[in-house]
């Protein structure tokens, strides 16, 4: 059972740090074997930007961005056993001091985000069973949340398929990793159609 309570950072200034899972089983945590995956197929390393991790539970995604290069990071999760468990993550990887944690509602958070810089990656990762992403990824593009290069990193049930084009967003990626976790990645496509 400890097994599940510990993670890692998989590469970057951090590589090999461990990390906690948020206690009990309200969260679904992305593994080390998805993380590293996909990291690859986004990365695997950044020269800067914002990273927003939203229903961040443990806050392994948005850390494994600020070890890979990522500036800073932005944290969101309205429960209190996912904060206390990001702040206690940022401590033992030394990131506090480059992050930022909101103990709100995605939808709120997002509101108040939209009047900042642009992100350069994206984290979705709801509960299964409360999945509004195209929803979510509508409003970040509305708002124009995302950077020219930038990504949104959905992941969620296998059995949802999200459209092929949001807004001016379009799939670049469908990763499926079991019967029961896929990842849909969108990257803002206005300036090659402008091209």
């Amino acid at each position: 059972m400890k097994g599940r309570n510990r993670m890692r950072v998989i590469s970057g200034e951090r590589k090999g740090m461990r990390i906690k899972a948020v206690p009990g089983d309200q969260t679904r945590p992305t593994t080390d074997k998805v993380k590293e995956s996909l990291f690859n197929v986004i990365g695997p390393y950044f020269d800067g930007g914002k990273a927003l991790d939203l229903f961040a539970g443990s806050g392994g995604l948005g850390i494994e961005a600020l070890s890979r290069g990522c500036d800073e990071a932005v944290f969101v999760d309205q429960h209190f056993k996912a904060i206390q468990t990001i702040k206690e993550n940022l401590e033992t990887t030394r990131f506090t001091d480059r992050s930022r944690i909101l103990k709100k509602d995605v939808t709120v958070a997002l509101s108040e985000l939209a009047a900042e810089s642009p992100f350069k990656l994206i984290f979705l990762d709801p509960p299964y069973a409360k999945e509004q992403l195209a929803d979510q990824v509508s409003y970040i593009d509305q708002h124009d949340m995302l950077t020219d290069n930038g990504v949104i990193i959905c992941e969620h049930g296998s059995e949802t398929e999200l459209p092929d084009e949001i807004g001016r967003l379009q799939v670049i990626k469908r990763l499926r990793y079991s019967t029961v976790i896929s990842i849909t990645l969108y990257e803002f496509t206005e300036l090659e159609e402008q091209a």
